[in-house]
């Protein structure tokens, strides 16, 4: 058995010498170290030898392993050694020049506007707890008094688990985790991504981000909640914005609203973001439902609450004026070195 290994190495020594260039090194490494190479084909056949050459010919394997390693490693140090020779022996070659500049890693958008709202937050004595992104259905649906026949739980809005549990398709969840981890009046906040089984355009992604807010109190009230969330969009902004407050249906909060804000891509002119209509829609916001809030654990006739879900996604686009969500999640370096 040990003929085929040696038989490998001396082809391995000739090949690796022979590579010219980098690439043809790359393709020799393959040949023999891949999941499919010489090598892991000699081990494959460790069953052929008998049970006490066995742990022999393994050990044989292995040091031929180690010693293709050992060539092709050395070989790739020899051929970047030619190639900088032959830039240096470049009679255009100019060693005065100065070097390129190091790259700088930046923070992504989203993470970016995802601790700005936190600052905001944390600031007016919101706290930001963590919950998972797996949830089940119970916390994901029901509990958000969203029935089984609503449309929300259609094949085409959720990304199902083999388990029985789901990929939350909104932040929500968290209204119902903090009632029953923190004891009222309590006010929170639960950044984090999102899933939806959906088409993929300028404006919508399977995989976005989102903020859910949360506030449980004796006393609430819609006033309350519109001047929040004006401040808080203005603060991002960093300038005034001009909303609206409309009629929007939500199970989980009654009554409920559309908040928009005028694009700030196309200054309410009409564009692919806001679908020729010069509003982009922001957050769903209401009351907190009764049913939600027993759900929590809580007596809805002690306690009521408002409640929002911010697009962080859709924030990052209003806020530097990116007409194409998929960017966002592309993970394109010439697009993100342009956000400062």
């Amino acid at each position: 058995m040990t003929e085929p290994i040696s038989q490998v190495k001396e082809q391995a020594e000739k090949d690796v010498a022979a590579a010219a260039s980098e690439a043809a090194l790359r393709d020799i490494e393959l040949q023999y170290l891949g999941k499919k190479g010489l090598v892991a084909s000699l081990m494959s056949r460790m069953k052929e030898a008998p049970p006490e050459e066995r742990p022999t010919f393994g050990k044989n394997v292995n040091d031929l392993k180690n010693a293709v390693r050992d060539l092709v490693d050395r070989r790739r140090e020899a051929l970047k050694t030619v190639t900088l020779m032959q830039e240096v022996a470049d009679p255009w070659f100019d060693p005065t020049l100065p070097a390129p500049p190091d790259a700088l890693g930046r923070i992504h958008p989203v993470s970016r506007i995802a601790e700005e709202v936190e600052d905001i937050f944390t600031s007016m004595g919101f706290i930001v707890p963590d919950y998972p992104e797996a949830e089940s259905e119970f916390f994901n649906f029901e509990a958000l008094n969203i029935p089984a026949d609503h449309p929300a739980r259609d094949m085409q809005d959720t990304f199902w688990l083999k388990d029985g549990n789901l990929l939350r398709t909104h932040t929500s969840p968290g209204q119902i985790r903090a009632m029953r981890e923190f004891a009222p009046p309590f006010k929170a906040i639960f950044p984090g991504k999102v899933y939806r089984y959906e088409n993929v355009d300028a404006s919508h992604e399977h995989t976005f981000h989102q903020v859910e807010g949360l506030l449980i109190d004796r006393h609430v009230s819609v006033a309350n909640l519109t001047y929040s969330m004006k401040v808080l969009i203005s603060e991002i902004l960093r300038r005034d914005v001009t909303i609206r407050l409309r009629p929007g249906y939500f199970p989980f909060v009654e009554p409920g609203f559309e908040l928009d804000m005028k694009c700030a891509v196309c200054g309410g002119s009409g564009c692919s973001v806001c679908k020729q209509t010069g509003w982009v829609e922001v957050l769903p916001c209401g009351l907190v439902h009764p049913t939600v809030i027993r759900h929590g654990g809580l007596d809805p006739a002690q306690w009521q609450g408002w409640a929002f879900g911010l697009g962080l996604s859709r924030l990052v686009m209003m806020k530097y004026q990116v007409n194409d969500i998929r960017h966002l999640m592309g993970g394109d370096i010439r697009f993100l070195e342009q956000i400062r």
